[in-house]
């Protein structure tokens, strides 16, 4: 830098004599100053190429993996296609299993419903006829009381004011025990 100083105040006119006397000398070390000025230089310029080359091989790395998590998201999408077949084919079984299942367990309360339906058509026919009777002794004034779902006979009795026998009598109930929701009663003396 100082070389190229001197060459420039040498050839402007501003140096003359005792300088240029000296002129070779200064151009020795106007060289050399230069010569160390590139080869800093230099050294700058391969400290940059050393990380230009750095940062093309991290990048070639990046590029790498990038290619490498690419076929893995393919793998992936695989992966996740395979699993939704197999999670559609279990849920298939399981709901085919619970409809066995629900039938099987149709059938039974089937059966034990037709037992029961069959053992109650029975039980009347064993009763000796005529067992049972009704008196016609109760009052003939009263209300209309429609069966609700918990309801029996004492509570209807209890509900309204009558006596359960009189409700027996009324409406000739030959079970007191098997009245049904909905079913009207005519409650003697009721209210």
């Amino acid at each position: 830098m100082l070389g190229s100083m001197w060459k420039c105040l040498i050839a402007a006119g501003i140096l003359v004599g005792p300088a240029l006397a000296q002129s070779p000398q200064i151009e020795l070390a106007n060289l050399r100053e230069d010569v160390r000025g590139l080869t800093q230089r230099v050294g700058e310029m391969a400290l940059r190429l050393e990380q230009v080359e750095r940062e093309n091989a991290e990048l070639r790395r990046q590029a790498t993996a990038g290619e490498r998590s690419r076929a893995t998201l393919v793998q992936v999408r695989e992966a996740v296609a395979d699993l939704d077949r197999e999670l559609r084919a279990v849920v298939a079984a399981a709901k085919t299993e619970t409809l066995q299942h629900v039938a099987t367990q149709i059938e039974k309360l089937a059966q034990q419903t037709n037992t029961a339906l069959d053992s109650l058509t029975r039980a009347p026919a064993s009763r000796p006829a005529g067992a049972t009777t009704f008196s016609d002794d109760f009052p003939r004034d009263g209300v209309s009381y429609t069966v609700l779902r918990g309801d029996t006979l004492a509570v209807i009795a209890r509900k309204t004011g009558a006596k359960q026998q009189d409700i027996v009598n009324a409406n000739k109930l030959a079970d007191p025990s098997r009245i049904t929701v909905g079913q009207t009663l005519f409650i003697p003396g009721g209210k």
